[in-house]
């Protein structure tokens, strides 16, 4: 059995945040996370930006793991 794992569900909630702020940037540009910490070159939006990242590298590892065969 391959159940989603709690890495996983972090992994798809970083990219979802990640889509989402380029989603603003492309429709408004506008970037949500630059503006909650107060810049794109702020620490911790440097931080959210390298979390979403590594979120869609690990992502990656959906597309190559064996789906589960239902009866």
């Amino acid at each position: 059995m391959n159940a989603i794992t709690w890495i996983d569900r972090i992994a798809l909630a970083l990219i979802i945040v990640g889509g989402i702020n380029w989603g603003l940037i492309g429709l408004f540009g506008f970037d949500l996370v630059a503006w909650i910490f107060g810049g794109a070159d702020v620490f911790l939006s440097r931080a959210v930006y390298t979390l979403v990242g590594a979120g869609a590298v690990w992502s990656t590892t959906l597309l190559f793991r064996p789906r589960e065969e239902r009866i």
